[in-house]
């Protein structure tokens, strides 16, 4: 809600209204039910026979933040403006980031849900 901008009372569908995004401590996600073995992530090489597939258990070991990216990638608009605010969210393995300069605020989920 808060990447489409749609917490703003200027919230336009067609108009990238929102703000950056930074999630912090994305190895800390948990997984529900038997997400962890049946849920599979994919890419492919472009070659013949180069298809990757990887489940969430693996993913979440070797690239947490991944995750968390495929997440929200999947919740926006698929075309040039959800590319365009995509590029917007920075998501982080640990709690350290290197956007204090910017003095970002913390925001909690109940936050955002209730908006």
């Amino acid at each position: 809600m808060i990447l489409r901008g749609k917490t703003k009372p200027v919230f336009t569908p067609h108009a990238d209204t929102g703000d950056f995004v930074i999630i912090v401590n994305a190895d800390k996600v948990k997984l529900t039910g038997s997400k962890l073995i049946d849920k599979t992530y994919q890419k492919h090489s472009n070659f013949p026979g180069g298809l990757r597939v990887m489940n969430a258990k693996t993913m979440l070991e070797k690239k947490p933040e991944e995750v968390i990216y495929q997440a929200v990638k999947g919740m926006l608009p698929k075309n040039t403006l959800g590319r365009k605010i995509l590029k917007k969210l920075k998501v982080y393995r640990g709690a350290e980031h290197p956007h204090k300069a910017q003095m970002p605020r913390e925001i909690s989920l109940k936050e955002v849900q209730g908006a």
